[in-house]
């Protein structure tokens, strides 16, 4: 599969309508008994941790936790549904956890299972919903994030934040050229995703570089805070702040033919912790909006192979 598409080839394809799609009933049993397993793991653990009752805003957690508990599987099925997927998967079948843009809305994380997708976290916004949902991917309304501002579109109106273009640091411009800001005056460099990351890498950080030039410069306040927050080292490989520089950044990465693999992802990331959030005494206005505070959702991994199961 893929990393920038949804879309099932033809193998996967035909390997969903044989082995998947006959066992739908008995996957989606499957997946609610792996969900019961995650929500007594989970439930004591997370609860309040986003102000609202567990699962509210677990989205990520309990699909990375389905998806251990899937993996951990005993090679031998114990089920109908668990038979189905090693059928598929012996078969050449794939399956990976994928993030996006649910129906334009939210960011969600699911599984994707051939040409099915599989939310196992489905209630993490509005606990009236049923908590496993399995999909034709194409009806799911899933879409994956093309560029800085729709990320920005969907982010600003889910998580109620402003966003501005990073140039309070900009060797990690290129990488996170986002800086948000929440009405309570919280501030954050966005986004710590590897989907994200490698997004902005695939076309040697033209697209980071377009948001640079285009999206709203922060204000000193914000450009202030984030600087007074960072580690001394990394200050140190920022004596500069504005648009230029972290355009030339984008340029630099670009020249020296950057390759956007996982120990530079790694890397960036570790870089991406020595700017922690913090905060400004008098938060930026932002739009009134209904607010949905899940930044976890950020941390999306999207490529997470089924494996044992296959075994």
């Amino acid at each position: 599969m893929r990393e920038f598409d949804l879309n099932a080839d033809r193998l996967q394809s035909a390997l969903t309508k044989r082995f998947l799609i006959p066992a739908l009933p008995a996957l989606e049993a499957t997946f609610l008994a792996l969900r019961g397993e995650t929500d007594q793991a989970l439930a004591v653990e997370a609860c309040g941790r986003y102000g609202k009752p567990y699962p509210y805003g677990m989205c990520l957690e309990i699909t990375i936790d389905v998806l251990s508990r899937l993996n951990a599987r005993p090679a031998k099925p114990r089920s109908a549904g668990e038979r189905a997927l090693k059928a598929f998967f012996d078969n050449g079948g794939q399956g990976r956890m994928v993030w996006g843009a649910l129906r334009d809305r939210y960011f969600q994380n699911a599984i994707q299972l051939g040409a099915l997708y599989v939310d196992v976290s489905n209630d993490t916004v509005d606990v009236r919903k049923a908590k496993v949902e399995i999909l034709p991917m194409k009806e799911s309304g899933l879409a994956l994030v093309r560029d800085a501002a729709h990320f920005v579109r969907i982010a600003s109106g889910y998580w109620d934040m402003a966003f501005y273009a990073n140039t309070a640091l900009p060797s990690l411009a290129p990488a996170f050229p986002m800086i948000a800001v929440d009405r309570k005056g919280g501030i954050q460099i966005q986004a710590k995703t590897s989907y994200m990351m490698r997004l902005f890498g695939a076309d040697g950080f033209h697209l980071a570089e377009q948001w640079l030039r285009e999206g709203p410069p922060a204000p000193f306040t914000v450009t202030q805070a984030v600087r007074d927050a960072c580690s001394p080292d990394l200050l140190a490989a920022n004596p500069m702040v504005g648009a230029d520089e972290a355009i030339r950044a984008c340029e630099r990465l670009r020249l020296a033919g950057t390759v956007v693999d996982d120990a530079w992802v790694a890397g960036m990331q570790a870089l991406f912790d020595q700017a922690p959030a913090t905060r400004i005494a008098l938060p930026t206005p932002v739009a009134e909006r209904g607010v949905i505070a899940d930044e976890r959702r950020t941390n999306a991994r999207p490529i997470v192979s089924v494996e044992s199961i296959a075994a």
